[in-house]
This record gives structure tokens, sequence and C-alpha cells, in this order.
């Protein structure tokens, strides 16, 4: 694990957000640059691993964390962030809808390796 991570931290294309209260990390996201051939090659973002603590939830802490995320990316003169969710459940999907994304707007293919 620490290997990945030191290769992760040492990537410039890859963002680690988190949000601290009281020196604990209670939220936090990955964000990739993609680099692209198109749209006058400006780059695409990807955020990953969206997660906030239990006990944090609803207090702002992931929506703040999603704008920052976000800031960043418009920086970088992206023309999209993408972000996918496993989740099923209204709630989550609404949270994503409220920072800024549109559950309709694409449609999401997933690929796993058989095992």
């Amino acid at each position: 694990m620490q290997t990945v991570w030191a290769e992760a931290l040492a990537n410039p294309r890859i963002r680690y957000f988190g949000g601290w209260d009281e020196g604990a990390l209670v939220s936090s996201c990955t964000l990739t640059v993609i680099p692209n051939l198109t749209r006058a090659c400006r780059p695409y973002c990807v955020i990953e691993n969206v997660v906030t603590h239990s006990s944090h939830r609803g207090q702002g802490w992931g929506h703040a964390l999603l704008q920052h995320a976000l800031a960043h990316a418009w920086g970088e003169h992206c023309y999209k962030v993408m972000l996918m969710t496993g989740r099923k459940d209204e709630n989550t999907l609404r949270f994503y809808e409220q920072a800024g994304f549109d559950r309709h707007g694409k449609q999401a293919f997933v690929a796993r390796p058989l095992q």
C-alpha cells in the first residue's frame, strides 16, 4: 500500500482532497486530471472515492469538498468532470446533483476483469 500511495502522491495529475475537523479526516475524495486530444486538447477529470464519515454526513462536508475539487478542475481548464457512484439510494443521487452533477448527462459502462 505504501508503494501505491507514494506513486499516487508523486503523480501531479492525481489530487486528494480532504476535510478535517479538529485534526481528524472526516471527508475525502480523489480527483484525476486526464490529458485529452479532443475538445481543443482540454483535459477532463474523474472524481472517485467520495467518502464522508457517518458522524459528519448531512453537515456540508461532502458538498464543500466536491466544490473544492470542482474548482481545482476548472482551474486546470477541464471541459468536464465525471463522477460515478455505485450507490442507488435517492439521497446519495440527490447529494451529487446538489453538488452540480447531472445524473442523466451521460451513460456509464463499467468493465471488470473476469475472475
